[in-house]
């Protein structure tokens, strides 16, 4: 009796193996964008300054299946990105998203850097809530003279067979001050 327990047990164990490795992942195409890295992140923004970079950040195509193979196929272009703020304060007011244009090739289990990526714009810096900073030194909705922002990124690209690709999104904080 304990030998056909222990070979039903067996049986089971080696049928939900293969479960095991299912994917958790459920998005389009074979492979994952994602921000692996960001550095020259500025802390503090000016209200009155130009457009602001990001110094570097690195993107990475990671195979889904780390088992299978892989093809140029799987390689990724690189077709826009899209910032989105968030305000940390009391304030409801916030600035508008940033959506960009941008072309590179992302290989499958490799990455691509990118030097000098804006993540402000002029349109961003001249409407509100960060226009009330240049022009009265304050918020006019919470009369603070800091506004403290999340920043949101995500890249769209598409395989060279064909599956549209979005990034997860990759966040960081700033301070906006006059």
């Amino acid at each position: 009796m304990n030998v056909k327990r222990s070979l039903l047990l067996l049986l089971v164990v080696g049928l939900a193996l293969p479960g095991c490795r299912s994917r958790t992942d459920r998005s389009e195409g074979t492979v994952l964008l994602s921000v692996t890295d960001f550095d020259g992140l500025p802390i503090v923004v000016s209200a009155t300054g130009g457009p602001t970079q990001i110094g570097e950040i690195t993107l990475a195509n990671v195979a889904k299946d780390p088992t299978g193979g892989t093809s140029d196929l799987m390689d990724i272009e690189i077709r826009s990105y899209e910032v989105r703020y968030t305000r940390r304060d009391t304030g409801t007011v916030q600035p508008p998203p940033l959506v960009e244009t941008i072309f590179g090739v992302v290989p499958v289990n490799g990455t691509m850097t990118i030097n000098g990526l804006p993540f402000i714009r002029a349109h961003q810096l001249t409407t509100r809530p960060i226009s009330d900073l240049a022009d009265f030194g304050r918020d006019s909705e919470t009369g603070s003279t800091v506004i403290p922002i999340d920043v949101t990124m995500r890249f769209f690209g598409r395989t060279l067979s064909g599956d549209d690709i979005a990034s997860a999104p990759a966040s960081f904080t700033i301070e906006v001050v006059p």
